[in-house]
């Protein structure tokens, strides 16, 4: 549904280049909730103004539902015809709102449907729909200043869905709301999401975001897309920098023992593994950590563990830690003689 291909934007400013993408490929498969992720300047923001094309990158191709809009006429500054009917077709909601605090909740989510010429009546009925649907039914006569923070949101989600979009961009959507506020966004995105079929591509810096409403994922990082992957496979690599941020574990051990990272999700994750395993071959464990959330509907999670004795001494207890449907991965093994890292011993 969203492909970039070897993406980049460069600034000019004061007289030097700044490269904000370098080489960005990005997919998102039609239906998903796709979240990118990224400190303050990765360049995430850059990235989904060149997707509805109100940035023009530099160089390199951006496809939206079949169409490549860098290939379709406009400047940075003014779009073409064939331009402004394909960003018609993708909702864009932003940090701050942006609403006409002079006209009320209704006239700004008409502002949209009255820019290309539908009748008054139209659009009366077409706003009044989506306020009901994103929860705003009784407030179509209040003014932005009337309103909190979640419901200038709701808002602006209104507003962008109001050309029946495809796609959905939030750029930052719900990084000036509180945690409750949030949750209650997130929870109106994944609805949209599932009963409306849309495509919505989120932008945040927050790790919470991406873990309770993405279906995939990519760390971004200095323009790059350094990781990217749905958050079940990302899970399930042992070597995932993202995984390791959405499910922080520690790096506590004790001076002695083999460490091992445990993954497991769907059926595995609701069995006593490590009580069987400990009972079993009367084992002494020592969790050093564990993160479990439910993604998707299903249950995923990591945990780290450490083991008396060496990796030789644990071959039959990782085994059969392996024989119940779990990813295990030696991390490392402390102690003299240690061998050095998850590489080597696994």
């Amino acid at each position: 549904m969203i492909t970039t291909k070897d993406l980049t934007k460069v600034y000019t400013s004061r007289g030097r280049q700044v490269s904000a993408l370098r080489g960005v490929d990005l997919h998102v498969r039609e239906g998903e909730v796709y979240g990118v992720v990224g400190t303050s300047g990765a360049g995430k923001s850059t990235l989904i103004r060149c997707v509805n094309m109100l940035e023009r990158p530099t160089s390199g191709t951006v496809t939206v539902a079949g169409v490549e809009l860098t290939a379709l006429r406009g400047s940075e500054h003014r779009a073409g015809r064939e331009l402004r009917e394909a960003r018609r077709r993708i909702g864009m909601v932003f940090q701050h709102f942006n609403l006409l605090s002079s006209r009320t909740v209704q006239e700004n989510v008409e502002l949209p449907l009255e820019i290309t010429g539908l009748d008054r009546a139209a659009r009366r009925r077409r706003a009044a729909e989506l306020l009901e649907l994103v929860g705003l039914g009784g407030k179509a006569g209040a003014y932005p200043g009337q309103l909190s923070g979640g419901q200038k949101q709701r808002v602006g989600i209104a507003r962008a869905l109001a050309g029946d979009p495809k796609v959905l961009l939030s750029d930052e959507a719900t990084s000036a709301l509180d945690p409750e506020t949030t949750r209650s966004i997130l929870g109106l995105l994944r609805t949209l999401n599932q009963e409306l079929g849309l495509t919505v591509l989120l932008i945040t810096h927050e790790m919470d975001v991406v873990k309770s409403v993405c279906d995939s994922a990519a760390l971004m990082r200095d323009g790059r897309i350094v990781e990217s992957g749905t958050l079940t496979d990302l899970l399930s690599d042992g070597t995932s920098e993202l995984a390791r941020e959405l499910f922080p574990l520690g790096d506590s051990a004790g001076p002695d023992g083999t460490v091992l990272e445990i993954t497991f999700q769907g059926d595995s994750s609701g069995r006593p593994f490590i009580s069987q395993l400990a009972r079993t071959y009367q084992i002494d464990l020592n969790i050093l950590g564990a993160a479990v959330e439910t993604i998707g509907g299903r249950q995923v999670g990591r945990m780290r563990v450490q083991l008396p004795g060496f990796h030789q001494d644990n071959v039959v207890p990782i085994g059969y830690l392996r024989e119940q449907g779990l990813q295990v991965d030696v991390i490392t093994e402390t102690g003299a003689n240690a061998f050095g890292s998850k590489g080597v011993l696994a």
